[in-house]
């Protein structure tokens, strides 16, 4: 999944990162790649948490969907990538049977987004899901 984070400086202070899809995450760093390192950590963490206590993993929205809100005003956006497919520690192995084209195109974006074949079909299925929970 591809998370919007917004980063703030304040002078004499380490960059702060905060993950507006993501309610009570946060992170820091030093520098700029510190920073997203850290939060990157931090999402995962708070990810594999959820999971852990049975509730769903927030589906990120566009950078566009808060950029007028004031708690960000004179940030930076970046996006940070999870790989979902390496949450929650335990996984299984599952045969499917896709059209080969899907699998290509499935692939190429994968390969395309940095994320995995698996990381993507978990995320294709959370989005549904939630989609479809929330209509």
């Amino acid at each position: 999944m591809r998370y919007p984070v917004v980063i703030h400086k304040d002078s004499n202070s380490d960059y702060g990162v905060t993950v507006p899809d993501v309610s009570g995450c946060f992170s820091a760093g030093e520098t700029l790649d510190e920073a997203l390192q850290e939060v990157t950590e931090a999402i995962e963490c708070h990810l594999e948490g959820l999971l852990m206590d049975g509730e769903s993993i927030p589906v990120p929205h566009s950078i566009e969907h808060y950029q007028n809100d004031p708690d960000y005003t004179g940030g930076t956006w970046a996006i940070v990538t999870i790989d979902l497919a390496k949450l929650s520690g335990k996984t299984t192995r599952v045969n499917i049977t896709l059209p080969e084209r899907v699998l290509n195109l499935m692939d190429k974006y994968a390969a395309e987004n940095g994320e995995t074949r698996s990381g993507l079909i978990a995320q294709a299925a959370l989005e549904y899901i939630a989609a479809h929970e929330n209509a």
